[in-house]
């Protein structure tokens, strides 16, 4: 692979798990491979560029890699691509996209594909997707009660209202996927609360 192309670390304790995403990315990505958290840590580094992260494994969860990557100030797009059901924890996890297994090779190269489009876009263009994809995550797992007597919820949508002005400046130079899904989540998000 061409050293220009973009950097994807694949994280997974499951050995035939990681051998199967790198199979859908290798031909358009240099792809690095993980097999447990430990491993991750020493291999992500600034030239990352996007990191796909098993939440549930021995040793280092993918939720510690998650919060030293962030602590280290390492800038790059973190998928959370696990079997764990999304729940209201996601909510202070500190990742760009929450992707629940089984997952496709089509699914996993869309999500590297819009993970890469995010690091166009400034912090809050990219917090917000943050926001849009929890949301989202907890929407297709919760009913509408559990998610109106969520705290952590109620947060989201405070949060999600506050920086959709701030990001409204930089969504006209968004291509239209991206902005369809930003949007769409929002607005279900406040047809849902009408």
């Amino acid at each position: 692979m061409a050293n220009n192309s973009p950097t994807v670390l694949i994280v997974d304790d499951e050995e035939d798990v990681v051998e199967i995403y790198a199979l859908a990315l290798n031909d358009a990505y240099d792809v690095r491979k993980a097999y447990g958290g430990e491993e991750a840590l020493e291999k992500v580094d600034g030239t990352v560029d996007v990191v796909l992260l098993d939440r549930r494994m021995p040793g280092l969860s993918g939720q510690d890699v998650l919060e030293e990557i962030r602590q280290r100030g390492i800038d790059v797009r973190v998928g959370m691509v696990t079997a764990v059901d999304p729940d209201f924890d996601i909510a202070e996890m500190d990742f760009d996209a929450y992707v629940t297994k089984p997952v496709a090779d089509e699914d996993i190269r869309e999500t590297v594909e819009e993970l890469l489009s995010l690091s166009a876009y400034d912090d809050h263009t990219r917090e917000l997707f943050s926001v849009a994809e929890k949301k989202a995550a907890l929407e297709s797992e919760k009913t509408r009660q559990e998610l109106a007597d969520s705290d952590e919820y109620e947060a989201l949508e405070k949060r999600a209202s506050e920086l959709e002005s701030h990001a409204a400046e930089t969504m006209d130079d968004m291509d239209e996927e991206a902005f369809e899904k930003v949007w769409s989540s929002l607005s279900e998000d406040e047809a849902a609360d009408n």
